[in-house]
């Protein structure tokens, strides 16, 4: 029996973003990502979502309101 680890997608906005390490937790490639995209630093991350072998994780930026 082989035990292999649970690939995980990351995905915003319809972008695919591969997983740079899987050692992070969720929320540090989240920190890591926000220098590409900085409206991540307040997103939030839904997941994860099983969907087949993987497991997808979304990060969903915070609307608001200014003032």
């Amino acid at each position: 029996m082989t035990v292999k680890p649970t690939e995980r997608i990351f995905s915003y906005v319809g972008l695919s973003l591969p997983d740079l390490n899987p050692k992070l937790a969720p929320d540090e490639m989240k920190a890591a990502y926000a220098n590409q995209y900085p409206e991540l630093a307040t997103a939030a991350i839904n997941g994860p979502e099983v969907v087949g072998d993987k497991l997808r994780y979304e990060f969903v930026r915070s609307l608001g309101t200014k003032g």
